[in-house]
């Protein structure tokens, strides 16, 4: 999971060399999001993830790769009693897309987020 975010660090870090965010707040949005897929591909999937980045026309598409082919569900969270659960729905309000697509061997999320 550390791994994933310091990826998304670096890849941000070049991308903001040449271009930097329409707002500061868009480069915190995404490693949260690279955080909170990271975090539920360890939590859920049997094996490795893999995570892609990449600059779109208007924002940055990133993919996780992960080895569990059942597509992510909301779970409902209590703020008093903690749990978890939370993850998912950030993810949905912080992206513009969010799609899921699953295979024999896994599923890859993708996500779409301005920049």
């Amino acid at each position: 999971m550390t791994g994933a975010r310091l990826a998304a660090e670096e890849f941000l870090s070049d991308l903001g060399d040449n271009e930097p965010p329409a707002s500061p707040e868009h480069w915190d949005d995404i490693l949260l999001v690279v955080t909170e897929l990271a975090a539920n591909a360890v939590q859920y999937a049997p094996g490795p993830f893999a995570l892609r980045m990449r600059r779109t026309f208007d924002g940055v598409h990133v993919t996780l790769r992960d080895t569990n082919p059942t597509p992510p569900a909301p779970r409902s969270f209590n703020p008093r009693t903690g749990g978890g659960g939370i993850g998912w729905h950030l993810i949905h309000a912080l992206c513009d897309q969010v799609s899921v697509v699953p295979d024999a061997r896994g599923k890859d999320v993708h996500v779409f987020l301005p920049w």
